[in-house]
């Protein structure tokens, strides 16, 4: 077995029961316990696990993983899922974007754009739209939170509730199997809820580590979303609520063909 699919196979049980144990890895894989250690202390390095004596866990629910890392994670995924966003958004179109390293992907993606207006709260999308000098670019004013250059707290909310825009931009840090959208912090959640309760349309951008991870506020739900662009199909029970709730689903693909709609 190829030794990352492997580590995602790891994560997807610590996911599934919240605690395996090496020797519980090391029997399922068929591998040496000293093999498991070597696949735990690199998940471990990116973030995506953390480690306990004996085994390992999910990380910790109250705190992200460093910005620098997130930027790295899963960036040729982020990427895809931003270009097939962009492909959905008009030239002359009003947009708010928020803080994450997808949405700043989106960022990217639009710079062939046209006359877009955008409003947002993450400096680094500010930063990359401003290269563009046929967009009208318009920071959130607020508090700066300097691990990510994003703008928080309530003066953002009444910044951002002054306007009504086309199309609102979210990324987001755990959707949960019900159908919860999660994040970090407060501060920042309700921004992007005030986000959503603006936008005529609400795009979400996530990649598929995002499935069943665990932040502890909640931001909304995807009844609250209009399309979901991400890279690989997602499970059952999200699937079922896309559907129920006539969500958009759009699949990035890493093929020649570069995505697939799904039914919503």
């Amino acid at each position: 077995m190829p030794q990352n699919a492997r580590q995602q196979q790891i994560i997807d049980l610590v996911r599934q029961r919240g605690f395996v144990s090496i020797e519980a890895l090391a029997e399922h894989f068929a591998v040496t316990p000293q093999t498991v250690r070597r696949d735990i202390n690199r998940l471990c390095e990116r973030e995506l696990l953390r480690r306990y004596h004996g085994g390992a866990g999910l990380p910790s629910s109250v705190e992200n993983v460093a910005y620098k890392t997130r930027q790295i994670l899963f960036h040729e995924e982020k990427r895809r899922i931003a270009q097939l966003a962009a492909r959905h958004i008009p030239d002359g179109a009003s947009l708010f974007i928020n803080i994450g390293t997808t949405t700043e992907e989106v960022a990217v993606a639009l710079l062939e754009h046209s006359h877009l207006r955008v409003i947002t709260n993450n400096l680094h999308v500010a930063s990359i739209l401003s290269e563009n000098d046929r967009f009208e670019v318009i920071v959130a004013g607020g508090e700066l939170r300097s691990r990510d250059r994003g703008i928080i707290g309530m003066a953002t909310v009444d910044f951002i509730s002054q306007f009504k825009v086309d199309f609102g931009i979210i990324g987001i840090s755990g959707i949960d199997a019900d159908g919860s959208l999660l994040d970090f912090d407060p501060r920042e959640v309700r921004v992007s809820q005030a986000i959503i309760a603006n936008s005529r349309q609400v795009f979400l951008v996530a990649d598929h580590s995002k499935f069943g991870r665990n932040p502890m506020v909640r931001l909304g739900s995807l009844a609250e979303i209009g399309a979901f662009f991400t890279d690989e199909p997602p499970p059952p029970p999200i699937a079922v609520l896309l559907s129920e709730n006539d969500v958009q689903l759009f699949i990035a693909d890493a093929g020649k063909s570069g995505h697939r709609p799904m039914p919503g």
